[in-house]
């Protein structure tokens, strides 16, 4: 499992990478990834929609499950991610690189340290 030290995290399994300006990168943790299995759908916002942290953006498919995809951020869709609408699979490749939406706004409060995350994560494992 990998757990890159320069994201945050959120207990829902998604990650958020600040790009500055009040821009935040968002996607699947490498451990949502492995728990769902062979993703063969995504369903994202359109860009301008409203965003609020906690709630869902939009949803995930795999061949095990239909899963909720939680925002860490309150703000608005800047851009999503078109690629990933062809080749949902590539965030089974590298969940790093397969960022889902970029967002402007404001980050929630309590997200994890990649050190606390992996805790989290690896609880749920066992």
């Amino acid at each position: 499992m990998n757990f890159p030290a320069n994201l945050k995290y959120t207990k829902s399994h998604e990650w958020v990478k600040d790009l500055g300006g009040g821009i935040f990168e968002v996607g699947l943790t490498d451990f949502a990834q492995s728990s769902l299995g062979d993703i063969v759908f995504v369903n994202l916002p359109q860009v301008g929609d409203a965003l609020k942290a906690g709630a869902a953006f939009g949803d995930i498919e795999s061949v095990k499950a239909v899963s909720d995809i939680n925002s860490p951020v309150t703000g608005a869709v800047k851009e999503i991610n078109e690629s990933l609408l062809d080749t949902p699979a590539a965030i089974n490749e590298s969940p790093y690189d397969s960022w889902l939406i970029r967002a402007e706004g404001k980050c929630e409060d309590g997200l994890l340290s990649a050190a606390d995350y992996e805790k989290i994560a690896v609880e749920e494992e066992h």
